[in-house]
């Protein structure tokens, strides 16, 4: 098998992988490219849908889209409303960054403090070449924002901290080690179709009957996300798997 890229930048393409599974496709949201049509379909079915860029990181150029009694959408802090999908459409084309995107299934996410948050899954390998889940850790939106990414005004905390009005003790330990599971399943099938990946991060979206959604599967994950916890044992573990699979290395001394 080719040893392939260390690096897919298309969400599309990594979609298709996930769906090739028929023990993971459960937990990928119904997920197309985005058109005209494509859009109407998925807002007429699903109610809410986000439509982001097929290419890009931090939660740039992400828009959310809803249908009730009006058609809206939400780039950034910038909310608009329109009385036909006509006039959410044409608006959408001028606000849209000029690149290919998709338009995938919403998923209502828990919140905490009224906002909502998704959790990042690092799966690593480790000094034996065998996957290993190394990190987990929660990231919240930002009040007036509709991604968590902590490069766009997102706040990493403790995944347990934001689980805590939702699950209670053992239950929580539990369902952190599902997810954990879920990343390294992930990471185990990836291989399948791109072995010569080292590391993954997982973006899970947790739903209002905590089912878990694979929102996103990032091929070059960045390890400093865990270094915003107060307990900083992740963070190092995490940052020396990196290194060791070639990743942030130190600068030589002359």
């Amino acid at each position: 098998m080719v040893n392939r890229a260390r690096t897919i930048g298309s969400k599309w393409v990594k979609t298709k992988v996930l769906l090739l599974n028929k023990e993971l496709r459960r937990f990928v949201p119904e997920t197309r490219v985005y058109s005209q049509s494509n859009l109407l379909q998925m807002l007429n079915k699903h109610k809410m849908v986000y439509v982001k860029p097929n290419n890009g990181s931090c939660g740039q150029g992400v828009i959310r889209v809803e249908k009730n009694d009006k058609y809206r959408y939400q780039a950034g802090k910038i909310a608009k409303s329109f009385g036909t999908f006509q006039g959410l459409f044409a608006a959408l084309s001028k606000a849209k960054l000029n690149r290919s995107y998709l338009v995938q299934q919403g998923i209502h996410l828990l919140t905490h403090q009224k906002r909502i948050f998704d959790t990042r899954i690092m799966v690593q390998k480790n000094t034996h070449k065998k996957w290993e889940t190394t990190g987990y850790i929660g990231r919240v939106a930002h009040p007036r924002k509709i991604v968590t990414n902590f490069h766009n005004s997102g706040k990493p905390l403790p995944l347990e901290l934001l689980l805590g009005s939702h699950l209670k003790n053992q239950q929580k330990s539990d369902y952190i080690q599902s997810l954990r599971h879920l990343g390294y399943r992930i990471a185990k099938h990836y291989q399948k179709s791109y072995p010569g990946f080292k590391e993954i991060g997982v973006d899970i979206g947790i739903d209002k009957h905590l089912k878990p959604w694979v929102l996103e599967v990032n091929t070059a994950p960045d390890p400093f996300i865990f270094n915003q916890l107060k307990n900083k044992k992740m963070f190092f573990k995490v940052l020396r798997y990196a290194r060791a699979n070639g990743r942030f290395l130190r600068a030589k001394r002359k």
